[in-house]
């Protein structure tokens, strides 16, 4: 078979393990057609083999992001296929040097997904530890390593299986890679089944969250104002009859300005007045001519008492990176101009708790800021309406099963024609908003869970960060500078 064939093999196998088909096993054997389309390739060909993976892979994972931007979807693909290509260029560097490649491989894999995630902005989307978000037990180690972690083992399975098929695994290698699986698996059932302190040893709280599946093309009309309010309210009313402490909508829910449109505004805060009801709700605000995508705390009392302002933006979302530098690119996607907010809000009622809207639940150091700053449990508001139906909300979702299991809290996602539901401290799926047949995207529901507040404890992760991510860094530059000064 060419390579050309297995690379496609490939890069199929792999998006397959992030799409909403729940095939997150086919993540452990992905690379493996790979690694074969790799063998005896120059450096040049390897690059271009491996790139040719990466295209398939993020043509196949990301097609949603056409009904948002064409232009702007290949640009996206063409540089994030960049990353497979640098990968099958450095595995061909160190394949000669096999008692290199075992350990490294997956080291690579885990900087070439960090850099991925924060370079240009960042986009650590579809990580392929993201895929195992439904295999509870291998992605317990994220609040050790985060979703790096993950990643590796699963880079490092599929290097192993590889190494076995071409024979070329010393047994003492294999027996560290399967301590190091072994170990892993065995933490993950051990913290899913010995969960002192962590759940039901607080407080209780009950919280709603709202999906009301508004159309994208209506939520700035001003004629569907009033259908927007009516549905919310519908819903809201329903779901104050479970007497939560809590209700979210999703993100920019209210069709209106905050806090110049005070019509539409003062529905919302009637209507937590009436039902008695702390109300969160997603809203575009515009404060000293500048706007910001909002979350907005009212009390019981109707009060509007607190607002966060979204910290780190979609690029050719919210805002045009380089458009200064770069006129064209404003031509990419149909946006408006969004600033940054500036502070991590933390809500004070029920209990606090931080907001991640949109993607922010894809960046870990956002979750771990505001836990820092006292956040009892998380609360992601997103509008999945741009993407239509397809993977995206799947996609979305895994990133933030991994941020309730890195920082041992309760999260609560409120999404528009998304999934709406709650997470447990372990990545547990409690719930979620679903129709008659089970449908949980593009509908209209609500669904509301008790959380437990258990004891203060944060996690290695929480307080150490991507220490992980330093050990492959590490790692990865002695394997290089050792070929180099060997080569010499």
């Amino acid at each position: 078979m060419s390579a050309a064939a297995l690379s496609i093999i490939a890069a199929v196998i792999l998006a397959l393990s992030s799409s909403s088909f729940n095939l997150w096993f086919l993540a452990w054997i992905g690379f493996i057609p790979l690694f074969i389309a790799l063998e005896n390739k120059s450096l040049r060909r390897s690059f271009i083999v491996a790139y040719l993976c990466g295209i398939i892979f993020w043509a196949s994972t990301i097609y949603w992001l056409v009904h948002v931007t064409l232009f702007g979807t290949i640009i996206l693909i063409l540089y994030l296929a960049l990353y497979f290509g640098f990968f099958g260029l450095i595995t061909v560097f160190v394949r000669r040097r096999a008692q290199y490649e075992i350990l490294f491989l997956p080291c690579l894999w885990v900087l070439l997904e960090y850099a991925r995630s924060y370079l240009f902005t960042g986009f650590p989307w579809a990580l392929i530890g993201f895929s195992q978000y439904k295999n509870l037990p291998a992605i317990q180690i994220a609040d050790i390593t985060g979703a790096w972690g993950v990643s590796f083992l699963v880079v490092l399975v599929n290097t192993v299986i590889y190494s076995i098929l071409r024979k070329q695994l010393k047994l003492r290698t294999y027996l560290i890679c399967a301590a190091l699986l072994f170990l892993s698996l065995a933490y993950g059932f051990v913290r899913l089944n010995y969960n002192p302190d962590l759940v039901k040893d607080g407080r209780v709280f009950k919280i709603s969250v709202i999906g009301g599946n508004i159309p994208q093309d209506l939520k700035w009309n001003k004629q569907a104002a009033g259908f927007i309010q009516n549905n919310y309210k519908e819903l809201t009313v329903a779901a104050a009859m479970d007497n939560p402490d809590l209700i979210i909508w999703p993100e920019a829910s209210v069709p209106g300005l905050w806090p110049e449109d005070e019509a539409e505004f003062a529905q919302v805060f009637s209507l937590s007045r009436r039902q008695n009801i702390n109300l969160l709700v997603g809203a575009v605000s515009r404060l000293g001519g500048k706007y910001y995508n909002s979350a907005l705390f009212i009390d019981k009392t109707g009060t509007p008492q607190a607002t966060y302002n979204k910290l780190h933006l979609v690029p050719f979302g919210e805002f045009v990176p380089l458009k200064n530098i770069f006129p064209f690119l404003e031509t990419i996607a149909p946006i408006g101009d969004i600033e940054p907010g500036k502070d991590y809000a933390i809500f004070k009622q029920p209990a606090p708790f931080g907001v991640l809207i949109c993607f922010e639940d894809l960046f870990p150091e956002l979750s771990r800021r505001f836990v820092k700053r006292g956040a009892k449990f998380l609360v992601n508001i997103t509008n999945d309406a741009w993407y239509k139906e397809g993977s995206a909300p799947y996609q979305h979702f895994a990133a933030s099963v991994f941020r309730a299991i890195e920082n041992r809290l309760y999260l609560a996602r409120s999404a528009n024609t998304g999934i709406s539901g709650f997470i447990d401290p372990f990545g547990r799926i409690l719930s979620v908003v679903h129709d008659t047949k089970g449908k949980e995207i593009f509908i209209k529901g609500y669904s509301s869970q008790n959380i437990y507040l258990g004891p203060s404890r944060r996690t290695f992760y929480n307080q150490n960060g991507d220490f992980f991510v330093i050990l492959c860094l590490l790692l990865v530059a002695y394997v290089i500078i050792s070929i180099i000064k060997n080569k010499k």
